[in-house]
């Protein structure tokens, strides 16, 4: 499979100024694999090291924290040669050794012409476990998320088609409507973690996607009890789990309710940011106004909580496979659910940090908004191809924007102030509205 982030590594090596690199992500996501393919093509050898299956490497890091006495304990430990500009230094599962994370300052200060990437799941919250200090200004940093809908496309229908897609000429597509709703419909159910989606490519067998989502959920609720404070672990889960249910909500706002009835905010609010920290929630909040920064007009006690992976959600609600093979029951199913999903995982896979308002009255409300080349852009989700568009209009009219769009199973189509973007094409917004 072809990784978008692939890119950006290729640009940290040619940079001039390259600090360290720390590649995080949620487990599963693919960063040791990343990283393997990254220094198979770019360097002469890869010396990695993985703290979590060698614990004795920990010790590297007890004494100092030079960075030349550090690199001759790994050649020794590995016995080779770390050459500074052929030789790749991986740290793996950093997080299971803060101080190594901590020595990454050191290598920005004292010795840059190594190229040294570490990766880690759990970062900020093992960090602040251990009372480690995070190398802030004095690392790079890129984080890779599962598969984006491009990247399940070139997987599985090929580059052709992909690289259509990527130039924005919808009009050339318009025939292969059908094939990309398709391609949309795998990719809801299959979700884009690595693994799962490779076994699709291989078999297209959705109960052998659907065991392996179960192993990557069971994996993560192991890692809650491993890492999680015992104090807030049992309300972690509850949240976890309540997941499918808040996005199936009519208005997907996070409702403290629906985890325990009775619920209030000082409960659960730790809980709902180590999820967020450890990488397998998404918090998408309130804005009572669409201007200029969103950040400035955040309400912070409304938000809408959305899983990592829309196939991982599909896992947690237990969606029956019989939905899957139906194309229109999968769309409209759910109340949305998954459609809404998918719609923020692209948006945060193209860089983007959503938010959505709604106003005060509870009359109008738009899915999402983002911020675009200086101006702003509410979003509204259908599942279906209904083009209804109250909301959108509202928005516009009050904030005084000028441009907005409306995703759904409908072909592209441009009105001037309203734009139509297919939903197989969301994830090319900067290039299309």
């Amino acid at each position: 499979m072809q990784r978008t982030l692939m890119n950006d590594l290729f640009a940290w090596k040619a940079r001039e100024n390259r600090k360290p690199l720390v590649l995080k992500g949620v487990r599963q996501t693919g960063k040791t694999w990343l990283i393997d393919e990254f220094g198979r093509s770019q360097f002469k050898d890869v010396v990695r090291i993985d703290f979590m299956q060698d614990e004795g490497a920990r010790t590297i890091f007890d004494g100092d924290l030079n960075p030349r006495r550090i690199v001759r304990d790994v050649e020794l430990r590995v016995g080779r040669q770390i050459e500074p500009s052929t030789t790749l230094l991986a740290f793996d599962e950093i997080q299971e050794a803060p101080r190594a994370l901590t020595s990454l300052k050191y290598f920005c200060e004292q010795a840059r012409e190594y190229h040294v990437i570490a990766a880690g799941s759990y970062m900020g919250l093992a960090l602040r476990r251990a009372g480690e200090s995070y190398p802030v200004g004095k690392v790079d940093e890129l984080t890779l998320r599962p598969l984006s809908f491009e990247e399940f496309l070139r997987a599985t229908n090929g580059d052709p088609i992909t690289d259509v897609l990527e130039a924005h000429d919808l009009r050339a597509l318009e025939s292969l409507h059908d094939v990309l709703s398709s391609r949309l419909r795998d990719y809801l159910a299959v979700g884009g973690m690595p693994e799962v989606a490779q076994a699709f490519v291989q078999s297209r067998d959705y109960v052998e996607c659907r065991r392996l989502q179960r192993q990557i959920i069971d994996g993560y609720e192991a890692d809650f009890s491993k890492h999680a404070p015992a104090r807030i672990l049992e309300r972690m889960r509850l949240v976890w789990k309540s997941l499918p249910g808040q996005l199936a909500h009519e208005n997907k706002r996070f409702v403290y309710g629906t985890v325990r009835p009775g619920a209030r905010a000082r409960d659960f609010e730790e809980c709902i940011q180590w999820l967020v920290d450890y990488g397998v929630a998404s918090k998408v909040p309130r804005v009572d106004a669409l201007r200029y920064p969103l950040v400035g007009y955040e309400d912070v006690s409304s938000f809408k909580l959305f899983c990592v992976d829309v196939g991982l959600l599909g896992a947690l609600a237990g969606l029956d496979q019989k939905v899957v093979l139906d194309g229109s029951r999968l769309f409209t199913g759910f109340k949305g659910s998954l459609t809404e999903q998918y719609v923020d995982q692209q948006l945060l896979a193209h860089g983007h940090s959503p938010v959505y308002w709604s106003s005060s009255n509870g009359t109008a409300e738009t899915d999402f908004a983002i911020e675009k080349d200086g101006a702003l852009l509410p979003i509204e989700v259908k599942a279906a191809e209904n083009l209804k568009s109250k909301s959108l209009k509202v928005a516009c009219e009050k904030f005084g924007l000028s441009r907005a769009v409306r995703t759904s199973l409908s072909l592209y189509r441009d009105e001037g102030w309203l734009v139509n973007i297919p939903l197989w094409a969301i994830g090319q917004i900067d290039g299309l509205a």
